[in-house]
């Protein structure tokens, strides 16, 4: 029988320990079981917390953490360890579930909605949407975060969002529109170093086939996003969901006729915009203005 190391018991303090966005709990209920099903499997093998880090290449704190459901492990982590552990599986297929939990909790039904979505209307008007950040502007945003968030959040949030990146590179690709507002790309976030970088990205991304990038200017006399951001998510089955974000709170929009009006209110707004072609080269110019 494996007998653990002194000073391993499961211990935390919230807003160090605690996982991202759960709001102060010490794991969700995902990683509670992902950790107690990695223990389990840890100790039929024979092998303590130092010896199965020294395998999978992580350190004994940060495997005790893992077990213990107060860090999200990545998704490397959890192939080795299915594989070393003879898993059979089971800890593979929690793997999508584990992945969720580094969203925050407001976040976490419409980061699986957003990767399963065939198609994606964003409309931002105070940051670069997620979708389309470089790394360098993400930890910018989420280090302006009031109250401010520690370290170990900003990094696998700055992870988390990254990681939903993906979506481009699903295949069949799906079909994805953004409609940005001027200001956001007047708004230096993190300096001009980081914000050339992120325009620098929009025209990277904007070149791709599945991909409009469009700007709303500031002289526009009329613009129907008054109200503010918002995602519309179109399902493989027809389905269309409406996802709202302010001040750390979220909305799912799924009754038909409010999604129908926001859908024709990303309609207009793409109408009032730029085009896709202006945008860029909106952007570019831009670029060149830092």
């Amino acid at each position: 029988m494996v007998r653990e190391p002194e000073g391993t018991a499961e211990v935390g303090t919230p807003g160090v320990d605690a996982v991202p966005g759960a709001s102060g709990e010490l794991g969700s209920g995902i990683l509670r079981v992902f950790g107690r099903q990695l223990k389990r499997f840890r100790l039929r093998a024979g092998l303590d917390r130092a010896e199965f880090g020294g395998r999978t290449g992580y350190s004994t704190a940060t495997i005790a953490a893992y077990e213990q459901g107060r860090r999200v492990p990545p998704s490397r982590f959890i192939d080795a360890a299915d594989e070393l552990l003879d898993a059979g599986g089971v800890l593979q297929e929690m793997k999508d579930e584990v992945a969720r939990a580094q969203y925050p909790a407001f976040f976490r039904d419409a980061a699986r909605l957003e990767a399963e979505a065939v198609e994606l209307w964003v409309y931002g008007t105070h940051a670069v949407p997620g979708l389309l950040q470089t790394g360098e502007y993400m930890r910018a945003v989420f280090e302006m975060w009031r109250p401010l968030l520690n370290e170990e959040t900003v990094q696998q949030r700055v992870a988390a969002r990254l990681a939903r990146q993906d979506v481009f590179a699903r295949k069949p690709a799906p079909l994805v529109s953004f409609v940005i507002d001027e200001s956001v790309l007047r708004r230096p976030l993190g300096g001009r170093s980081v914000m050339r970088g992120q325009l620098e990205q929009l025209l990277l991304v904007g070149e791709f086939r599945n991909v409009e990038i469009q700007v709303m200017p500031l002289n526009r006399e009329d613009n129907a996003g008054v109200d503010g951001p918002f995602t519309v998510l179109h399902g493989d089955g027809g389905d269309q969901v409406a996802y709202l974000e302010a001040q750390g709170r979220s909305t799912m929009v799924t009754e038909r006729t409010e999604v129908r009006g926001i859908v024709s209110r990303y309609g207009i707004i793409r109408a009032q915009a730029l085009t896709p072609r202006e945008s860029l080269a909106f952007i570019e110019k831009s670029l060149g203005e830092l």
